[in-house]
């Protein structure tokens, strides 16, 4: 099914946010709060009842982690909620995963008395989102590339999922295969990550936040800072399939030969758009060499690095594309930034241990009256149900 999604403003892509998930059967109150504290960034899973109590929902939520303490006031208040509709006797319970579970042990256990913090591992963590996701969530993932007719096409929601390789973007990268449900290894990484763009683009430009910095690249022109094939050449060089507007060196015009300029020779926007397409594509060109390594198709991108930005995820996708000349694909998620947090959140005893039919059900309708050059897909709410049943067991 190919579903092309509507152009977004430059301001909807920096107030991208992760849509909820509605469970319109599930009527009982789901108490567990979920964060995954990473290394730029702590996002948040969590459950609200309907006012009516005929079903909720999941909501998703991120803060800066270097801003743990507002992040925690936060899970505070929602613990304070969650207490009120608790059964006598039993204590909220916070699913705490990624490196800041133990970072920031003290300082949970100091911040959410009474509170039960049951630390998870990141990488299982991230599986079991995954999983759930692709496998109960309609239109969850996708593939993205401007070269095609319909930048933004949704895979059909299967089972038949292995083996396929993650590729999570957080501060580093971690690259994951997997062969079953809790069957996956390591298999390679790098340090050139989301910390990387944000670390060299706060030296580097004036934008505040990461969102800021994405939405700024949009109206950069890297090749007033990237040294080109055709710079060099002046033309293509077709003897090794190399268009003239290939990056042969990222920042290779920043320095001259005899003269070295300031940074305020060159635009900020200039040089964000040249690092998100050094960083992108450095990290596309190591995911298909694993990949290839170990003969796998369907390569999953998540992480909060991405964010549903059409820059780079067109730069991914191309990546992929050109290094496996058409055989592999990169794979986009809606919820990409937070896998890790619904996986620990999924991973509470009542719910793994018993057997939960839920319909998860997200509402929207396309829009292709405008350019698709920038795609995310702003959905819009419409009255069609799209139903899932979900089992989820130990």
């Amino acid at each position: 099914m190919n579903v092309a999604g509507a152009s977004v403003s430059e301001a909807l892509l920096g107030a991208h946010e992760t849509r909820d998930i509605v469970l319109p059967n599930q009527n009982e109150h789901v108490s567990q709060i979920a964060v995954d504290i990473g290394g730029s960034l702590a996002k948040i899973v969590y459950f609200t009842s309907s006012a009516d109590r005929k079903g909720g929902r999941l909501h998703f939520k991120k803060f800066e982690t270097e801003k743990i303490d507002e992040c925690l006031d936060f899970v505070a208040e929602l613990m304070k909620d969650s207490r009120k509709l608790l059964k006598p006797g039993l204590q909220p319970v916070l699913k705490a995963t990624g490196g800041g579970a133990y970072m920031y042990q003290a300082k949970l256990a100091e911040r959410l008395p009474n509170v039960i913090v049951q630390k998870e591992d990141e990488m299982e963590c991230l599986i079991t989102g995954l999983n759930f996701f692709i496998t109960e969530i309609p239109y969850e993932a996708f593939t993205y590339s401007e070269q095609e007719g319909d930048a933004m096409r949704f895979e059909e929601k299967t089972k038949d999922i292995y083996p396929y390789m993650l590729v999570n973007i957080g501060s580093g990268v971690s690259i994951l295969k997997v062969t079953g449900p809790d069957e996956f290894s390591r298999i390679s990484g790098t340090s050139l990550g989301g910390g990387t763009l944000w670390g060299l683009m706060s030296l580097l430009t004036h934008a505040q936040s990461f969102d800021e910095m994405l939405e700024m690249s949009v109206d950069g022109d890297n090749r007033n800072v990237d040294l080109l094939v055709g710079d060099i050449y002046g033309t293509d060089y077709t003897k090794l399939g190399l268009k003239a507007s290939r990056i042969a060196s990222s920042f290779g015009k920043v320095f001259k030969k005899g003269v070295k300029q300031s940074q305020d020779s060159f635009q900020s926007a200039d040089i964000a758009k040249s690092l998100l397409f050094m960083v992108s594509n450095n990290i596309g060109q190591i995911a298909y060499l694993n990949a290839q390594e170990h003969g796998l198709k369907r390569i999953y991108f998540g992480g909060c690095f991405i964010r549903g930005h059409p820059i780079t995820m067109n730069t991914l996708s191309y990546a992929i594309n050109f290094w496996s000349k058409g055989e592999m694909k990169a794979l986009f998620l809606r919820h990409e930034g937070h896998l890790g947090a619904t996986g620990a959140f999924l991973k509470h005893t009542p719910i793994r241990k018993a057997r939960h039919s839920f319909s998860y059900t997200e509402n929207f309708k396309p829009d292709i009256t405008e350019t698709p050059s920038r795609v995310y897909g702003v959905l819009e709410k419409t009255n069609v149900e799209l139903h899932s049943e979900n089992q989820i067991e130990d």
